[in-house]
C-alpha cells in the first residue's frame, strides 16, 4: 500500500467522521453524560499524545531527564484553555 493511499484514506475516514457528527440527534449529545464526556475529551487526546511523545522511542520506551523535566513543567503551568472555558461555564461574560 502507497503512501497516497493512507493520505485518501485518512481523508476520507475525517470527512465521513465529520459527516457522522452532522448526522447524529440532538438529543444524544445533549445529557450531561455526554457533555461531560465531550468536555474532556480533547484533554484526554491531547494527554494521551504527550504522553505517547514523552516515552515512545521508535519501537522502544525510552525515559530521558530532558523530557521528563520537559513533561513536568508542562504539567505543572498554567493551561489557559481549560482555565478559560471553567471560568466561562462558571461566570458567563467574564
Amino acid at each position: 500500500m502507497s503512501h497516497w493511499t493512507l493520505v485518501v484514506a485518512t481523508i476520507a475516514g475525517c470527512y465521513a467522521e465529520k459527516l457522522l457528527g452532522y448526522l447524529v440527534p440532538a438529543r444524544w449529545l445533549s445529557g450531561a453524560r455526554a457533555l461531560r464526556v465531550l468536555e474532556l475529551l480533547p484533554i484526554a487526546l491531547l494527554m494521551a499524545l504527550v504522553v505517547v511523545e514523552l516515552l515512545a522511542d521508535g519501537r522502544h520506551i525510552h525515559l530521558s531527564g530532558p523530557a521528563l523535566v520537559g513533561f513536568g513543567a508542562g504539567a505543572l503551568a498554567p493551561a489557559p484553555f481549560i482555565v478559560k472555558e471553567r471560568r466561562r461555564r462558571i461566570a458567563p461574560g467574564f
